[in-house]
């Protein structure tokens, strides 16, 4: 199992502990790329898969990196819901 594998586990397992660092390799390894959407966009950031035309945005958790469980759940949703995961 890689990295990757496991870091998705974790991520599918939805721990309190779940950082914004490890939600970017989760979708990068997915097929999403972080997309910059300006100078106003605030703690907002997006993540695009051109593959399934697919965008998917939240706010950046500050002042600490902990992803909220509410955005987690909400990102696997649309990932399942894609066919990202299984």
């Amino acid at each position: 199992m890689s990295k990757t594998d496991k870091l998705v586990q974790r991520f599918l397992s939805i721990p309190k502990d779940f950082t914004f660092e490890e939600l970017r390799k989760v979708l990068k390894g997915c097929g999403y790329e972080e997309i910059k959407t300006g100078k106003t966009s605030g703690s907002r950031v997006a993540f695009y898969n051109s593959e399934l035309d697919d965008l998917i945005k939240f706010h950046k958790p500050h002042p600490s990196s902990i992803m909220k469980r509410c955005y987690l759940r909400e990102i696997e949703k649309q990932l399942r819901d894609k066919g990202v995961l299984k």
